[in-house]
Parts: C-alpha cells; structure tokens; sequence
C-alpha cells in the first residue's frame, strides 16, 4: 500500500490497479472514499483499461481472431509496479505480458500518475503504444465517494451538479446494458443538477454527454463535497448497485463506451474507442477535490 499525503489529506493506493483505497481529511478525518463493503460493491475507485464497461459474449474480434476480455479491462485487477514516489506523488506502471497478450493482443505501457495539491488529487493516464500497429482501448475511473459524507445528512440531502448548465444527452442501453446507437435528452433540475435517491440506479449506471466537464457531490449545508474534473472524457456515468440502499454514489468520467448490443465488437470498428498510432502516446488528465 503507499500513503500520499500533505497539509489536507491523506490518500491510500493500492498497487494492484493502482486504485485508491481511502481519502481523509486530515483535519477531521473524514473519509470521502468508500469502503468496499461487498455487501454492497466490493471495488472502491478502480481504473478502467483497456475496455469500458461489458463486451457482448464477454469477447471482441480483432484482425478476425477472438479474444475473451473482463468488464472494464484487466489494469484493475493486475499489480504494478511503481516508478515513482514521494511524499505527495506517485506513478504506477503496467506492461503487456504473456497474460494480457491472450487478452488483449497489443504491446502497451499503461501509466497512472496520482499528484496531490492542497485539496485536490490529480490523475493522469498515461498510455504508450509500444507495438507496430495502431492500438485501440478505452480508458477511465469509477471512484465511489461515501453518500453521505457526514452525520445529519442522508443520500436524498444529497445531489450532483455541473459546474454548468447545459442540455444532457443520456445514452440508451439494452435491457442487458450494452449500448444502443441513440442518446435521449436528460432533464437536469434547473439545468445542472441531478437530486440522488436510490431508484435512480434501478437500471445499472446513468451515462451522460454533451454535459459540463466538473461535476460535484454535495448536499445543502453540509460541510463537505466532493467535485470530479474530467476535461478529457466523452462522457460520465453515475452509479451504484441497482435495486439497493447503498450508502455510495460513483462518478465514473469514461473515453468510451460498452459494447454495442446485440453484435460481438470489431475492435477496429468500435467509434468512440481511442486509436492509437505505433509510437504514440496518449495522455488523459483528470482530478478528484475533498472539500
């Protein structure tokens, strides 16, 4: 486990996906993170690579040949190394290997970079493309932040708003959550915000685009929020498990999306996966603010 920290917080991360395991204020002690109660979701904040959500029969095609891939990749269940630390900063690394190559059949650096400044933790995503042929992957986060984040409040006290106004497109999933080709208009109260209430989730995650690049958890009156920038991310998704009480809302900025229903996946077709040039490198930068 390493520990960043400085004059606000205090951040565990695990090296087995390079996942935060806890976030704390270091003046109260409040923890931001969920626990990963497996009564309710055993994750906490995983790092989603080199696939965004399920693929349909749980494989894809490349080339012609068939590869078997889990929901949201493999980077978050595989250990990596570190290549850098200090008080308030580390980078993870991941290689392919015999192992991901059954799966995943690229040759890749995949690179995640915590910063911590005041407040906020930075994120980058760092991919390479160490092979001779275009590469092609998604990328993403599904932190779970505790809801409420403190006593006196409950989950429907608390809501998620944009940083700003704008008109949301929700994407349409089967009944087996894969995604459709549509997106339908989302109402968002006065334009911005989303009240939480348990039911929101009865249908798996609510994914959203055309929205603000900043959205935070908060409730009225109470002393602390959560806010997650994404400027580099298509869309966002907001989630927790369906048809439960539970006491945790994530906010997942994704690249990309699942598999489109009802075909097995062309990994060269998918449209909104990243492609990447052999040589190349890929960076995406996002951040998570404790307040």
């Amino acid at each position: 486990m390493i520990t960043l920290q400085n004059e606000c917080l205090q951040v565990e991360i695990s090296e087995v996906g390079g996942q935060i395991t806890s976030i704390k204020d270091k003046k109260d002690q409040t923890e931001f993170l969920w626990s990963g109660d497996p009564t309710y979701w055993k994750g906490q904040a995983p790092n989603l690579f080199p696939y965004i959500g399920r693929l349909v029969e749980g494989k894809y095609i490349y080339k012609g040949t068939e590869y078997h891939l889990t929901k949201h990749g493999f980077a978050r269940d595989l250990k990596m190394d570190v290549l850098l630390k200090s008080d308030d900063r580390v980078t993870f690394s991941l290689g392919d290997n015999e192992k991901t190559m059954e799966m995943y059949p690229f040759h890749f650096h995949f690179m995640t970079s915590y910063r911590l400044v005041g407040r906020m933790i930075q994120i980058t995503f760092t991919v390479e493309n160490k092979g001779k042929e275009t590469m092609y992957f998604g990328v993403g986060g599904h932190p779970g932040f505790n809801v409420p984040l403190e006593r006196g409040f409950s989950f429907e006290d608390y809501y998620l708003e944009f940083a700003e106004s704008s008109k949301a497109k929700q994407i349409d999933f089967s009944d087996d959550m894969f995604a459709l080709h549509t997106a339908t208009d989302y109402e968002l109260v006065d334009g911005k915000r989303i009240p939480l209430h348990h039911d929101l989730f009865d249908r798996d995650a609510v994914v959203l685009k055309d929205v603000a690049k900043s959205v935070t958890l908060k409730a009225n009156g109470a002393k602390h929020q959560v806010t997650v920038q994404y400027p580099d991310m298509a869309y966002v998704g907001f989630w927790h498990m369906d048809h439960t009480d539970a006491p945790y809302v994530c906010i997942e900025p994704w690249s990309s999306l699942p598999a489109y229903s009802g075909v097995v996946t062309d990994l060269e077709k998918q449209d909104n996966l990243i492609s990447l040039e052999a040589g190349k490198t890929y960076e995406n930068r996002w951040s998570i603010s404790c307040e």
